[in-house]
């Protein structure tokens, strides 16, 4: 497991089977997460400016992903944030663009993750975490 907040991840979604999904994956690649169910509870979290990478949903009630991105970096937080959608879009592509996000696939949350943790998660096998999720049913 990651010791101190440095290695924790927080993880905005409103729908709860996503954020457990989210820390369940995390969990099997031993990171810890921090949930939470709207950007604006994250702001409200004094933890959040130490954290070491936000994943966060695109489309929550309240606050956007893309809002909550601006709104960190506002307050000139250098966490990296990854902005997960399931309603992508070309219009969605390009806010997220100008927003200075990258497109990737699913497959790509445990690198990026990594590389806000600033080491390589070792020995993570993707067999290994599919076996994880199968044994919690998903």
């Amino acid at each position: 497991m990651a010791t101190g907040l440095r290695g924790t991840v927080l993880v905005v979604d409103d729908d709860d089977s996503m954020r457990e999904a989210i820390e369940a994956l995390l969990d099997a690649a031993g990171v810890d997460a921090i949930l939470y169910e709207s950007a604006e509870a994250l702001l409200a979290d004094a933890r959040s400016a130490d954290a070491a990478c936000v994943v966060s949903d695109l489309q929550l009630p309240g606050m956007s992903g893309l809002d909550l991105l601006g709104r960190l970096r506002a307050r000139n937080a250098r966490t990296p944030v990854i902005v997960i959608t399931a309603h992508d879009s070309p219009a969605t592509r390009a806010k997220a663009i100008v927003e200075a996000t990258t497109h990737f696939r699913d497959a790509d949350i445990l690198a990026k993750v990594s590389r806000g943790l600033g080491a390589p998660m070792t020995g993570i096998a993707m067999d290994e975490i599919n076996q994880r999720y199968a044994e919690r049913g998903w």
